[in-house]
């Protein structure tokens, strides 16, 4: 099937997205139409070179997960295999200890067809395990993000970065930095489940006021029974400088 007829919710074979995701990194080629509106926001940044996005699947209820923790899977397939179409696209993804500990990801492109990224954790205390599977060995950069003067257990071949941190936890704006880029935009996925008591999505300061809440430009879209906010936060981007280019 042509990449420009694939629907959105399936990937027929996986040889053509890793053709899509050759024809993304081409920044002069156009996109088929039928990934554009999806996939287009994230090929160059508004603000400087860098793009970060980020990616939650969640229940219609904003929970990430149910009260034991247990999160697999929220999304149905369609939902998936969006996540790992995102990751044949980016340079690197990155997670929170708690997800690497509570989950044990793999954080590589299997759904469909493309590279995989590199994989990044943030851990302050160094207390992932050097068993766990984002470590695993597969030709492609890892990287630790932990805490001045923590002693880490990185297997070999682990990239170490230290950050100074304050109150315990680091400033988001250093692991930006050491990361060389921001969030640029937000894809929420969500499912058409109700779980209850469990973890939420977003845990951010509270408001006074409703209409205190921001508004940011949203598209939509419709995975099979999930549905996907792809939310446009580049208005609150801060400039970080020209990404690295290899040569």
């Amino acid at each position: 099937m042509p990449i420009s007829n694939l629907p959105l919710g399936k990937a027929a074979s996986p040889d053509p997205w890793e053709d899509f995701s050759n024809v993304f990194r081409r920044e002069h080629q156009p996109l088929p139409r039928a990934w554009a509106d999806v996939f287009g926001p994230l090929r160059k940044g508004t603000v400087d070179d860098c793009v970060i996005v980020g990616q939650i699947g969640q229940s219609l209820d904003g929970r990430v997960a149910t009260e034991s923790g247990h999160s697999k899977y929220i999304n149905g397939p369609a939902g998936l295999v969006h996540l790992h179409r995102l990751r044949a696209l980016v340079d690197a993804v990155v997670v929170g200890v708690g997800t690497a500990i509570a989950d044990d990801p793999q954080l590589t492109v299997r759904r469909v067809s493309g590279p995989h990224p590199a994989r990044v954790v943030i851990d302050p205390k160094g207390r992932l395990g050097a068993d766990a599977r984002m470590f695993a060995d597969n030709g492609v950069r890892r990287l630790l993000i932990t805490a001045q003067g923590t002693r880490c257990r990185a297997p070999s071949g682990v990239e170490v970065v230290t950050l100074p941190v304050a109150d315990g936890q680091f400033a988001p704006s250093a692991i930006l930095a050491a990361l060389a880029g921001c969030l640029d935009r937000l894809h929420v996925m969500v499912a058409p489940i109700i779980l209850g008591a469990g973890g939420p999505g977003l845990i951010l300061p509270s408001l006074d006021r409703a209409d205190q809440a921001p508004r940011m430009p949203v598209r939509v879209h419709q995975f099979e029974d999930d549905v996907l906010f792809d939310c446009d936060l580049s208005a609150q981007r801060v400039a970080l400088g020209v990404a690295k280019k290899s040569t």
